[in-house]
């Protein structure tokens, strides 16, 4: 033959490589635990061809029994991670409260996990409690910011909040109020 090769393949196209995977019908990579069985067993070096095969369609079995994935594409995608606080339907941080109440309790940081859920519903109660009365107050005054005094006017002037809430507020200023004895003197004076 002038030009070419001579040989028996050399009129044949040649065949696309096939792992021993792929003609095995596993996903598991057959070829790299026959090395490992190869390095790991005492009978120097000399495992059968199907004993990777065998043992690959076993982990393979194995996996899909306990739920885990077979290889790159089988199985199902990861679920999205959801939040305590999203489970509990609240926009409160349960998982960041619970944390907190751990470190400040005196049980050695056992805290149940309903405690958090508990813990967070309650403070968002309260906060859009004040701030929806604070908010009201705010455009009363024909103000489009809530500002420290709107805070304080919209606790004192609840009940329950007025009980809840004893501290004072930095910039609250004082609520307007004149004594009865006040307003009697007053207007006998100008009479």
């Amino acid at each position: 033959m002038v030009g070419g090769k001579a040989g028996k393949d050399s009129g044949k196209a040649k065949a696309k490589a096939v792992s021993r995977s792929q003609r095995a019908g596993v996903q598991f990579p057959v070829g790299r635990i026959h090395r490992h069985l190869k390095t790991c067993t005492t009978s120097r070096g000399r495992v059968g061809a199907t004993a990777a095969v065998y043992s690959a369609a076993v982990l393979e079995y194995l996996t899909a029994k306990v739920g885990g994935k077979a290889g790159k594409d089988s199985g199902k995608a990861k679920a999205k991670a959801v939040s305590r606080s999203q489970r509990a339907g609240v926009q409160f941080p349960v998982g960041r409260i619970h944390r907190h109440l751990k470190t400040c309790t005196t049980s050695r940081g056992r805290v149940g996990a309903t405690a958090a859920v508990y813990s967070a519903a309650v403070l968002e109660y309260l906060t859009a409690k004040v701030l929806e009365l604070a908010g009201n107050v705010s455009k009363d005054l024909k103000a489009k910011r809530i500002t420290p005094r709107h805070l304080q006017l919209a606790i004192r002037h609840d009940e329950e909040l007025d009980c809840l809430i004893k501290a004072t507020i930095a910039g609250g200023g004082v609520i307007p109020h004149i004594h009865e004895a006040l307003k009697k003197a007053g207007q006998q004076k100008t009479a």
